[in-house]
């Protein structure tokens, strides 16, 4: 492995931290095989209580990395676009882990939390940003959806109209209104960061641990993130093989103004 993910242990907490720093840790293929591997780890130890996510460098996650299709390509094939159904579920598989592991997940976002990135820190179970730090799923900038979960979890999260508003706009999410609508647990000064979230998993480890893990399950059961799954990758499939999509990557990589044709 490249280290592109560290995995750092110490008393009954578990730290999952992104450290692709010269990529501002966009996430591509290798980095997400590498991002299983820490959860699968790390929901294995024994008395572990709880997993925080964080990220070296200046930010947390500029999201998926829009050069590195190339990896893709080595695993799904040359037509990988024709048929995206597998390579959505492979993204969706492995950030679900973090929803669906048994020991509560914290994510600690500074800097920059965009798309993918975002999409990983709404997989987990709580997230607590540091001040000035930018939140959003820009994918409708694009031409796509948010389908690695954005779309169903920030629903759960907000409800329909809000999340219309946030995913159809695609625009950096305000971090007040993140806080009140329950987007984020806290914001916090960036030098709090680290500090708030041993804070919150030191008082979820004076809890019974069956009983967090059965309270986890219990509320994510409520929503059924299946199916929202299911209709993300519908979406996107159509969505990737659009002239749009392909001048959304573009404007994205030359930081020009899109102009989209609607095909």
């Amino acid at each position: 492995m490249a280290n592109f993910v560290l995995v750092q242990k110490q008393d009954h907490l578990i730290e999952i931290v992104l450290n692709r720093v010269e990529k501002r840790n966009a996430i591509h293929w290798p980095m997400m095989l590498e991002l299983e591997a820490a959860i699968d780890e790390a929901a294995q130890v024994p008395g572990m209580r709880a997993i925080v996510v964080r990220a070296e460098g200046s930010g947390f996650s500029a999201g998926i990395d829009l050069t590195g299709f190339g990896d893709i390509i080595e695993v799904y094939g040359e037509n990988w676009r024709d048929n995206l159904f597998p390579v959505t579920a492979g993204y969706q598989r492995i950030v679900s882990k973090f929803e669906r592991c048994s020991v509560p997940t914290i994510a600690l976002l500074h800097g920059y939390c965009l798309g993918l990135g975002f999409e990983l820190a709404l997989a987990c179970d709580f997230r607590i940003v540091a001040e000035g730090t930018r939140i959003g799923l820009p994918e409708s900038r694009l031409g796509l959806i948010p389908d690695v979960g954005g779309t169903t979890r920030l629903t759960r999260l907000v409800g329909p109209a809000r999340a219309k508003e946030l995913i159809m706009t695609g625009r950096n999410i305000d971090l007040g209104c993140a806080e009140r609508w329950g987007i984020v647990n806290y914001v916090v000064a960036e030098a709090e960061l680290l500090a708030k979230g041993e804070s919150l998993a030191a008082e979820l480890a004076q809890a019974a641990p069956l009983a967090v893990s059965y309270a986890k399950r219990v509320i994510d059961g409520l929503a059924d993130v299946d199916r929202g799954l299911q209709m993300e990758a519908w979406a996107q499939s159509h969505l990737m093989r659009t002239h749009d999509f392909e001048i959304g990557a573009q404007a994205m990589l030359t930081k020009q103004p899109p102009v989209w044709t609607g095909k």
